[in-house]
């Protein structure tokens, strides 16, 4: 496979699609690395097969796993009574099961035929983990083995660091992200060296976006240092929902309150301010000591269903019924994700869409 290195997706005609737009597949990594939940892996495979249950009705559902963890993935997808013929198995080296992050990055080429390329963003363990170099070349095996074009994300003449969970985009030019995980100088540097001009510029030359909106922080307990999918999320082309914290002692409020302000001024690309959806918050998640990143803003969007994190909280359902009033053209299902997210993850960071073409 020739990694074009010379033009950028969006030299080449492509855009990155929102999240809604129909699916080709959705590409997940079995769990199997037992440090990513230490001393709670045991439920964490049934979670993943009803998170699969969920989505292959819609569309073709592509597992990362070595071959005997796909032994074990089709013992469980066979007792949730998923339909074999909707997965297919890829048996690529993983470190981690994150696959939002270190998966593949699909752009899209509209047009006559519609053409899917995939983008090969570095990849670093989020700037903190050692463990990331077998992730990092999955982008390039499914390229590979799907026969797709594949593009090398530069920012200038260096390879650009991003991972999927710091960016959100309704598919018509606007992208969202915050400083926190993309500018900081300090914590979990991504690309060291450059400042906003630089990655904003990066942004919009791979990725195909042109309007860039800059939120602050993320919330509490998550380890990625601010990703924009446990915060704000588009919902149409118009529109966001951003979490609101209604207790003003926790760490999530005021930083969630600068966010909302900040929303208030913004534009999308064709100069309308977004509509702002509040999005309640959890109670606090803990385990032994530590707080961690539980937020109904991690859902995935599928072909024929929205899949949402729940964590046996009153407001589990109050966020259910706001999600199903803005997806009236799918089902909303909540996820059991009180044991998926001491992961520091939920459903979305596990997740990544392949656009149909």
């Amino acid at each position: 496979m020739k990694e074009d290195r010379e033009k950028s997706p969006v030299q080449t005609g492509f855009r990155v699609p929102a999240e809604w737009e129909p699916h080709e597949s959705t590409w997940i990594g079995w769990p199997r690395n037992r440090t990513d939940w230490p001393g709670k892996i045991a439920p964490i495979p049934w979670v993943y097969g009803e998170i699969v249950r969920r989505i292959a009705p819609g569309e073709t559902v592509r597992i990362l796993a070595d071959e005997p963890t796909q032994n074990r993935a089709r013992r469980i997808l066979g007792r949730v009574g998923v339909d074999p013929s909707r997965i297919e198995f890829f048996p690529f080296p993983t470190d981690r099961g994150w696959t939002r992050d270190s998966g593949p990055i699909f752009v899209l080429r509209d047009g006559s035929p519609r053409e899917a390329a995939v983008v090969r963003f570095g990849f670093n363990g989020w700037a903190k983990y050692p463990d990331w170099g077998k992730d990092a070349l999955v982008p390039v095996l499914a390229a590979e083995r799907l026969g797709l074009r594949l593009i090398s994300a530069r920012a200038g003449k260096k390879p650009f660091v991003l991972e999927g969970g710091s960016i959100e985009v309704n598919g018509r030019g606007t992208l969202l992200t915050t400083e926190e995980c993309l500018l900081d100088p300090a914590v979990q540097v991504r690309n060291p060296g450059l400042g906003r001009p630089e990655i904003e510029q990066a942004l919009q030359a791979n990725l195909g976006v042109r309007n860039i909106l800059w939120l602050g922080k993320g919330i509490a307990g998550d380890d990625t240092h601010g990703h924009i999918d446990d915060l704000c999320r588009f919902v149409n082309e118009k529109t966001v929902v951003l979490c609101r914290e209604e207790d003003p002692r926790d760490a999530n409020y005021r930083p969630l309150q600068e966010n909302r302000e900040r929303l208030q001024g913004m534009k999308l690309e064709d100069g309308s301010r977004p509509e702002v959806v509040p999005l309640p918050m959890p109670s606090p998640l803990y385990f032994d000591g530590q707080r961690l990143p539980a937020s109904y803003a991690n859902f995935y969007i599928a072909n024929v269903a929205v899949l949402v994190p729940t964590f046996n909280d009153p407001r589990d359902r109050i966020a259910l019924g706001i999600l199903a009033e803005l997806f009236p053209d799918r089902p909303v299902a909540g996820i059991h994700a009180v044991d998926l997210i001491w992961g520091l993850g939920a459903i979305h960071c596990l997740t990544q869409q392949q656009p149909r073409p």
